[in-house]
Formats: structure tokens, C-alpha cells, sequence
């Protein structure tokens, strides 16, 4: 069987989306392939501590290590053991995690891993159950612990994870003309909506003198799933069987909102069927959007010349008949079984639980467990992590199926649909009965 590189939304894409050049800038001189080692208090110098620990190495993402920095400098600084990352881009990770694996002589002690990988690797990676007391699994999203598990195995530790938010203009929402015309024209007080019917409201009132009310993006397919999610559906395009599911009736009553905000409504700029993670970005930050769906970290990264700064709030991903949902994007710490130094890998991955909180510090400024994030939610800048924790603690949130054809399924079935969707004219129903056939036949 062919296996297809899952290309999501990778760590580098979310940093760039968020308007951090600097970041980005510094990120960029870590290449394909190259190795970089932290030796306590100087995170990407190479140098060596002391000690009898020796050198641990994990193969990540190019310019990935960034929530793991902090918490490889505690190791290093409590065990004397000089942590060395190497550093791939993304494809060029799965290829070579996928080859090492495959060869079972990993030249690496430790993984960090998209999680749409884990169902792919699982065969070659070290069980974890024995990491993951009641305890543990108690401060962990449940989303993450399902995602987590392969053939009743845990085969990764969460290291951190995101999840779409609702962004909106507080300039726009605070205006006394505003609320009074709003609570004239709808019957009800404007406030950052919670519902699809709120949303669409609240979309077309702002939807005038060249503004629109929101984006929709037809080149991206994470937000119409999270709707689908909202719907009620058992899972997004397949069931916890395997079976396809993309024609059900929460996929169909998803893919009408979510379109119809275009078709219907025109509360979004025209062109959805490219508007990408990107395109919605700088719409919303060049101030022609009054709302945004989009990856809770965005939110301190708001550039400073962008038109809406000091002027955004946040709330919870909306809900629908099923309530708040989102698809979690998390990155999991995983061990080979023929890892050359198994036990000191195992030992960092509980160090790395156990002292998840410092991610927090990083780039991104995300992490894992929710008391990582409950420990800055009533900070100054971290309002966003109480929006994020509600998203991802909602009931009907859920990961992406896991399967090996996942990417594939994406790029030739789900955007591809979406972007006829989002064209007047469509038969919705007649797309996801397509889009059923053709994903059958991907996964056989």
C-alpha cells in the first residue's frame, strides 16, 4: 500500500500565518536535515553538558522544536543529558520517519509527530499505556486521547495542540450604533455570536460599505468539518469503523451553512472558492472581515501594523444542533521500538507531561494539558486559552479519522468539493454523494 505525506497545517505554516517574521526569520536558518543541540540556558548552540546522561536526539519539524525548547533545557539542566533536535521540513519528516521506521534502525530516540501520522507509525512506535494513568488522561482533552490511541494502544504523548476560535472585531461589536441597530433589526442584543443562526445574523448586519461580516474558506477543509462536528455527526467523513459517512445528513446541514454564507448570503468577499488560512488572515487583520474562524494562536501574534490591532476579541468556536466543536491540531512526542536509547526517550516523554506548562513560553505559546493552559487563561494576552479550553473541552469535538489516506482524501475529495460548493448554483447534495463515491474508493 502506498502512503501519502499527510501535508497539513504544519508548526512553520502557523507561525508564518500569524504575522511573526521575525520569528519566521530566525526559524529559516535551520535547513533540511540539520541538527541542532541545547545545552542548559543556550536553547539551538550546539554544546554539551555535564554529567553522565549523554546526547538524547529528536527529529522534528524544520523550526519545530519550539515548544519543546524549554522543556529539553530542564532535562538537560535536571539530568545532565545534552538534547540534540533534527530538524526536517515537513514531507521530508514523514519521509524519513516513515523509511527509519521501516528499516527498523531509526537513526533517532524520539519522534515528534503529526498526529494525523500516528495511525501510519503505529506499528513501529513504543507503546505509552503505562504513561497514561487516570491522572494523566484526567488533564488531557479527550479529542487527544482518542487521537492517541491506535488498535488500543497509546503510541504518543500530546505535546501541544490548537484548535480553531472565533475571532471578531470589538471596535465593530462595542459601537452604541451598532448594538441599537442590530437589537432593532434582529430582536436581539449584538454579542460575539454562539450559535450558527447568531453567526449568520451577525454576518449579514455587518455586510455593508465594503465590509463583510466574515470569510469562507473554499481552499481549506478543517472549518467545514468542525461544522460538521457542530451538526452532529459521529466523526468526520468516516465512522470509528472505517466506513464513509460524508453524505450524512450533519455533513449535508454543514456544508449548506457553510456555503450558503457565500451562495446565499454574500456576507464574504467574492472568490471564496481560494480564499486559504492565509487569505482569511490578512482580510480580517487589513480590516474587511468583522469575524474570523481561525487557530487560537493567531490571537497575541496580531501584527502590529494590522488594521484591527488592539481592536479583537475572542469566544469559543460556535456551536451548532450538537453545540461548540472543533478539530484539534495536535503534535504528539512518540518512541520507535528499536529507539537506540528506548528508556531515556520514555523518561523525557513524562518529563515533557510532567513539565508541559513551560511550552506555553514558546512561539506559538500553546501546549498539551488543560492545567497548562488554565495556569495563563486570567493572564494579560493569554485571553484566548479560555476560548481554546471551552473549544476543546466541548463534548462534540473530535479528531481527524484515523487513516493513512487522510491527506489524499483532502486534497482530491473534501477542498475539491468545498470549492464547487461554494459557487451558486450547487447541488449540495449531489457533491457529497460524488465526494462518498470517490473516498470509497481511496480507502478501498
Amino acid at each position: 500500500m502506498t502512503l501519502h505525506s499527510p501535508r497539513v497545517l504544519s508548526r512553520r505554516h502557523l507561525i508564518a500565518l500569524s504575522g511573526g517574521v521575525a520569528a519566521t526569520a530566525g526559524l529559516a536558518a535551520c535547513g533540511a536535515g540539520s541538527t541542532t543541540a541545547t545545552s542548559p540556558g543556550t536553547a539551538g548552540t550546539a554544546g554539551t553538558t555535564g554529567g553522565a546522561g549523554g546526547t538524547l536526539s529528536i527529529v522534528v519539524e524544520a523550526g519545530g522544536k519550539g515548544e519543546l525548547t524549554p522543556i529539553a533545557e530542564a532535562f538537560q539542566t535536571e539530568r545532565g543529558v545534552t538534547v540534540s533536535f533534527i530538524e526536517l521540513p515537513y514531507d521530508g519528516l514523514f519521509e524519513r520517519v516513515q523509511s527509519e521506521l521501516s528499516s527498523g534502525s531509526p537513526s533517532f530516540d524520539l519522534a515528534a509527530l503529526d498526529a494525523v501520522w500516528l495511525s501510519t507509525f503505529a506499528g513501529a512506535l513504543t507503546p505509552l499505556d503505562d504513561l497514561f494513568t487516570a491522572e494523566v488522561q484526567d488533564d488531557l482533552f479527550p479529542a487527544l486521547l482518542e487521537e492517541a490511541q491506535v488498535q488500543g494502544h497509546f503510541v504518543g504523548m500530546p505535546a501541544w495542540t490548537n484548535a480553531e476560535i472565533l475571532f471578531y472585531r470589538t471596535d465593530l461589536f462595542e459601537d452604541e450604533a451598532n448594538k441599537t441597530a442590530f437589537q432593532a433589526e434582529y430582536g436581539y442584543e449584538l454579542t460575539p455570536p454562539a450559535t450558527w443562526d447568531q453567526f449568520t445574523d451577525v454576518a449579514r448586519f455587518f455586510t455593508r460599505d465594503g465590509l463583510y461580516g466574515t470569510d469562507v474558506k473554499g481552499a481549506v477543509e478543517t472549518e467545514w468539518l468542525a461544522h460538521v462536528l457542530q451538526a452532529g455527526s459521529d466523526g468526520v467523513v468516516l465512522d470509528a469503523d472505517g466506513a464513509v459517512i460524508i453524505d450524512n445528513q450533519a455533513h449535508a446541514d454543514a456544508l449548506a451553512f457553510y456555503a450558503n454564507l457565500a451562495t446565499e448570503y454574500n456576507v464574504c468577499p467574492p472568490g471564496a472558492a481560494q480564499v486559504d488560512w492565509a487569505g482569511a488572515q490578512n482580510l480580517f487583520h487589513q480590516g474587511q472581515t468583522a469575524m474570523m474562524r481561525f487557530w487560537a494562536h493567531a490571537f497575541p501574534m496580531i501584527p502590529d501594523d494590522a488594521t484591527v490591532k488592539g481592536s479583537v476579541g475572542v469566544a469559543p468556536m460556535i456551536a451548532g444542533s450538537a453545540g461548540i466543536a472543533g478539530i484539534p491540531g495536535p503534535w504528539y512526542l512518540s518512541v520507535p521500538t528499536a529507539s537506540p536509547q528506548s528508556e531515556l526517550a520514555l523518561e523525557f516523554v513524562q518529563f515533557a507531561y510532567d513539565n508541559n506548562v513551560l511550552s506555553v513560553e514558546s512561539e506559538l505559546g500553546l501546549a498539551a494539558r488543560k492545567s497548562a493552559f488554565a495556569e495563563y487563561a486570567d493572564r494579560e494576552g493569554y485571553e484566548h486559552f479560555e476560548a481554546l479550553l471551552t473549544t476543546l473541552e466541548a463534548p462534540a469535538t473530535a479528531p481527524r479519522p484515523a487513516t493513512p489516506r487522510w491527506q489524499q482524501i483532502t486534497d482530491s475529495v473534501l477542498i475539491p468539493t468545498l470549492q464547487k460548493a461554494v459557487v451558486p448554483g450547487a447541488d449540495y447534495t449531489a457533491l457529497l454523494t460524488q465526494a462518498k463515491a470517490d473516498v470509497e474508493r481511496i480507502v478501498g
